[in-house]
């Protein structure tokens, strides 16, 4: 039995992993030079490391579960994270009980209301509620107007911008839940994580035991046509061929899926109302002396042209980026902002002169080398009544499958909810596939 799979991505390569443990021919299909999709690596000239900030929780269990899977267990490294808070000009630790009791921007009772809203949100497991109320809203409800303005809205203007005002109470719920479960005591012990050599290791690796298990992936390869065969199957044409799969499950984005594959095959229903994406935009800044001591900088400021800082090297050894610091500055923007249209050089001016607004100090000479990445689609805008407008996707063959990050209704997207679906579509494909075996 040969199974084909549509998109490289870390979804696309964690699928193809679980399969090709049943004993079955798996070929994926990716477009990009490099596999990985948003959690791909880039070469920083004397390293290489992810071209987008990730880590591993402690609570992340499908994920950590899927690196001892894969063999990458001592790989994995566990370091103590710190968290600051930039306001007014000035930055503040907020890594502990102590650090929330003495942060002087909020009163006792206004740090009362706030524990209580991220204790509150976090008990939450049904979120069609909040998706009727705006998060500005939902704030000021459980923590009142001052603890709101004094602390939240802050970080949502920063953040999200002008749409910061029409997002539901579910955008800040699923950040609350995610990150007060890392933070709990139990999580405390092992704190933060990451695989020596970033993300390209694990996708090294589950490519390696790909090829080992029989099966294959291309990159650079666009698929140009999906189509159901008549004699059962699935036809996918790609760089001017055509190959025959006993199944095919796709796993990149709707429009992609729009644009190739046979009406015949799946149904998409779309809301009048479009789904809205939000995009980012990350200076990554390679450096001699460290910038930040913090892993993230939460930024109060909207006159700073990004959305936080991410020390990157606060968590990771030194020893894995040459000895050298490396910093993340994103900056999380609609699809309509005026940076998609800036040059490189442009951006770089703009999130330097930011650099210099947070760090009075800092000296240019300092810099080793700095980068611009870009991806325009990275989540969707968490608007009122989201789950109503996300399109649906129904197969109408037996023998095409789709599985992608559209389906995330209910979780942040991260690469742990990316292995815990894959999971769950597994439970259900694997009787397939044994189905399939035992009439062939």
């Amino acid at each position: 039995m040969k199974i084909g799979i549509v998109g490289g991505g870390f979804m696309g390569l964690v699928l193809a992993h679980e399969i090709s443990k049943t004993n079955v021919s798996v070929k994926v299909f990716e477009a990009d030079s490099q596999l990985g999709g948003l959690a791909t690596h880039f070469d920083y000239g004397t390293f290489i490391w992810d071209k987008y900030y990730h880590v591993i929780l402690p609570t992340d269990e499908h994920l950590v579960g899927l690196i001892k899977d894969i063999g990458l267990e001592d790989s994995l490294e566990w370091r103590r994270s710190l968290t600051g808070y930039y306001v007014n000009k000035k930055f503040y630790s907020f890594s502990s009980s102590k650090d929330f009791l003495l942060f002087p921007p909020l009163n006792i009772f206004d740090k009362a209301k706030l524990a209580f809203t991220i204790f509150y949100g976090s008990k939450i497991n049904d979120r069609k509620k909040l998706e009727k109320i705006t998060v500005k809203d939902w704030l000021i409800k459980l923590g009142g107007k001052r603890t709101y303005e004094k602390f939240w809205a802050p970080l949502l203007k920063a953040k999200l911008g002008d749409s910061h005002d029409r997002v539901s109470a579910v955008f800040i719920w699923t950040y609350i839940k995610r990150l007060f479960q890392a933070r709990s005591s139990a999580a405390q012990k092992e704190h933060m994580g990451f695989v020596k050599g970033g993300y390209k290791t694990v996708f090294d690796q589950l490519e390696k035991l790909l090829l080992e298990n029989d099966s294959e992936v291309l990159s650079n390869t666009t698929i140009e046509h999906i189509s159901a065969n008549q004699n059962g199957g699935i036809d996918l044409e790609f760089n001017g061929k055509k190959e025959h799969f006993d199944k095919v499950i796709f796993t990149s984005p709707l429009n992609v899926l729009e644009k190739t594959t046979s009406k015949d095959l799946v149904d998409i229903s779309k809301n009048k109302k479009q789904v809205e994406y939000l995009g980012v935009v990350c200076m990554a800044v390679v450096t001699k002396e460290p910038l930040t001591p913090y892993y993230v900088l939460n930024l109060a400021d909207k006159e700073v042209p990004f959305t936080g800082v991410i020390g990157m090297s606060s968590l990771v050894d030194i020893e894995q980026t040459d000895g050298k610091y490396l910093t993340y500055f994103p900056k999380y923007v609609t699809s309509d902002h005026d940076y998609w249209s800036k040059s490189d050089s442009d951006l770089k001016t703009i999130f330097m002169n930011g650099i210099e607004r947070l760090y009075p100090n800092f000296n240019s000479n300092n810099i080793v080398s700095s980068h611009m990445h870009k991806a325009f689609k990275v989540q969707p805008l968490q608007v009122l009544n989201y789950s109503d407008i996300i399109p649906t996707t129904q197969t109408k063959n037996s023998d095409f499958f789709v599985v992608n990050t559209s389906q995330f209704v209910n979780d942040t997207l991260n690469n742990n909810s990316v292995v815990q679906h894959v999971k769950e579509f597994m439970t259900d494909f694997q009787k397939e596939l044994k189905s399939t075996k035992d009439t062939l």
